[in-house]
């Protein structure tokens, strides 16, 4: 006889939220990644956030599945049907259904009375024992068993098989012998649950007909990144190995490999491996003195570490282009958790009057476009340009806009001078302000046998780089620098508006991996009659329109991923904003953040 599911009224559909706890190491991502993709091959919008230890192996992962048919990609707190595979975290698994919720548990073993609640649905599966039933291999069945209940869950929620087998496939196609095996594991999920269960579950899942997802793509930031400087000519990186920015570099060598190789196999590109996070920054900035498009990524702890060497290039006015995947600090802080907390720091990294350009996409098409943009603006501006992304956007995969390279776009290398320029000059002055912008010319070394630049230096010196330490020289450099920031002001991603004009007496200020949440807690806010006028901030410094739009309102609440507000500190500092019309709405758990979370704030 079937184990029967308790009747719910409601019926919802594509709307709900899907966890498995497993162990990491054991080769649940793959299959994870499957289910996930299986929803969106339905043309289904779904948002899937891999939560996982800074270890190797043996501790408790966590990945989470937001469905919604209406589109919403942020963080929704709450679980509705929970698969926990791993014995270390079922107190806390159990405590994270919502009630009325699904509990999926590996019954080869009974479920201790502790882990009972009253008001959740417990659906038992013997995943180990049908592994051991129909496996040989022990670390065969460890995989397996990942399968198993994806099989299982996939019938529960009337997910279309055929979406879900076809994934399969795809995953595996270059390893066609291991499908069978699979394949199996996946019927014996569904094949137990449509024997002990009445199925489906009022949570379920309908494939969308002519759904708009059908020329979306699914990648994550980190890819994006390294596809942008690609396409932004980048040819060297130079990098050292930190969480969460490693599969930058990764990615950008993986498709160097493929797009920047000469006709007879030589490579026109260098990956340099640096002994630590100085160094390659120091790689970067040679590299790019000499006249390559070179990048470095990295995050909080090596951007610390970088800080000297970002001093050197903002004084001595050398392109650079870093990517900083924010994690959570201070110090090693939790190395595989989310935040937005490098801001005060990527801002005004290194000592003295030093201020860098900050770059904030939003979603992959914006990590490539506006990566690729960092290059122009490096050069532009001949200073650091640091693409902040975190390791929500890096690393999860998110549904992105397919990214479009215009073939006819050419690579703003800024004012260079060759060597028919400098020929004709009366003077060169590297540091001499010519058109009153605060940019000034620059060569490449070896433009010309006597004239240009060959070497820089980090030293105070006068608009023809001959070193002084008289102040009168100093304070002219640093006011003219002050000037360049102001130009950069005007040449940086303007912010983008989410109405025609301002409508309301407050307003919201988001920016990065909180715009998702924050335009979702807006809808869910002016249901409830508290309507704000919104904001999405996509570069510092501020341009004009960001200090209109405070001006404009009477409070502006201030959404950000760290303890601080180090963005609401950014603004008060820079525009000189009164305190109070600022109002904190942080999270800084290391989860991203969710618009409940949000709403509840605001109203608070």
């Amino acid at each position: 006889m079937k184990n029967s599911i308790a009747p719910v009224s409601i019926v919802k559909t594509n709307d709900f939220v899907v966890r498995f706890a497993n162990v990491n190491g054991t080769g649940s991502a793959s299959a994870n990644t499957m289910f996930a993709k299986s929803i969106f091959r339905m043309g289904v919008p779904m948002s899937a956030k891999n939560i996982f230890p800074s270890n190797i192996q043996g501790l408790p992962t966590w990945y989470e599945v937001r469905v919604s048919g209406d589109g919403w990609m942020g963080r929704r707190a709450g679980i509705d049907l929970l698969v926990a595979v791993n014995p270390q975290s079922l107190a806390r698994d159990v405590a994270s259904v919502r009630p009325g919720g699904w509990f999926v548990y590996d019954s080869t073993k009974p479920l201790a009375p502790e882990f009972r609640r009253d008001d959740i649905q417990y659906l038992g599966i013997p995943m180990t024992a049908m592994t051991i039933e129909h496996f040989a291999s022990a670390r065969v069945r460890q995989l397996l068993k990942n399968m198993i209940y994806v099989g299982a869950v996939a019938t529960l929620l009337d997910m279309d098989w055929a979406a879900l087998v076809g994934i399969l496939e795809n995953t595996l196609k270059k390893k066609p012998n291991l499908i069978p095996d699979n394949m199996q594991a996946l019927e014996l999920g569904r094949d137990f649950v449509l024997k002990n269960f009445n199925c489906p579950l009022p949570i379920r899942l309908q494939k969308i007909e002519n759904h708009t997802l059908a020329d979306k793509i699914v990648i994550d930031g980190n890819k994006a990144c390294a596809l942008g400087a690609i396409y932004a000519g980048a040819t060297v990186a130079a990098w050292y190995p930190i969480t969460p920015s490693t599969s930058v570099v990764d990615a950008f060598t993986k498709y160097a490999h493929q797009l920047r190789l000469e006709p007879d196999g030589r490579k026109k590109f260098a990956i340099v491996q640096s002994e630590d996070e100085l160094a390659a920054i120091g790689t970067v900035i040679g590299a790019s003195w000499n006249g390559a498009r070179a990048f470095t990524a990295t995050s909080g702890p090596g951007l610390s570490l970088m800080g000297e060497f970002l001093g050197l290039a903002y004084f001595a006015e050398i392109p650079t282009v870093l990517i900083d995947v924010q994690r959570t600090g201070p110090s090693t802080g939790m190395p595989t958790r989310t935040q937005q907390s490098d801001i005060t720091l990527a801002a005004y990294s290194s000592h003295g009057d030093t201020k860098h350009v900050l770059i904030f996409p939003a979603t992959p098409k914006e990590c490539f476009d506006l990566t690729a943009a960092a290059f122009d603006l490096a050069e532009r501006l001949q200073t650091p340009i640091i693409v902040m992304t975190d390791l929500d956007l890096g690393m999860n995969e998110h549904i992105s806009e397919p990214f479009v390279w215009d073939e006819n776009r050419k690579y703003d290398r800024g004012k260079v001078l060759n060597a028919e320029d400098l020929e004709k000059a009366e003077q060169f002055g590297r540091y001499l302000d010519v058109d009153g912008d605060g940019i000034t010319y620059r060569t490449l070394p070896g433009t010309h046998p006597t004239k240009g630049s060959f070497f820089t230096r980090g030293t105070s010196r006068d608009e023809f780089a001959r070193y002084t330490e008289e102040g009168a020289p100093y304070v002219r450099n640093m006011e003219r620098l002050l000037k360049k920031w102001q130009t950069a002001s005007t040449l940086v991603p303007e912010p983008e508006f989410y109405q025609t004009e301002n409508k309301n007496p407050d307003g919201i200020i988001f920016f990065g991996t909180t715009t998702d949440s924050a335009i979702e807690a807006c809808e869910i806010l002016k249901k409830e009659g508290v309507n704000l006028d919104a904001m999405r901030l996509r570069a510092f410094p501020f341009s004009k329109s960001v200090e209109e739009f405070i001006d404009n309102h009477e409070r502006i609440f201030v959404v950000e991923q760290n303890r601080d507000g180090q963005m609401r500190s950014l603004l008060i500092n820079e525009l000189e904003i009164n305190p109070k019309k600022l109002v904190k709405v942080v999270n800084f758990d290391g989860m991203p953040i969710t618009a409940d979370f949000i709403k509840s704030k605001i109203l608070n």
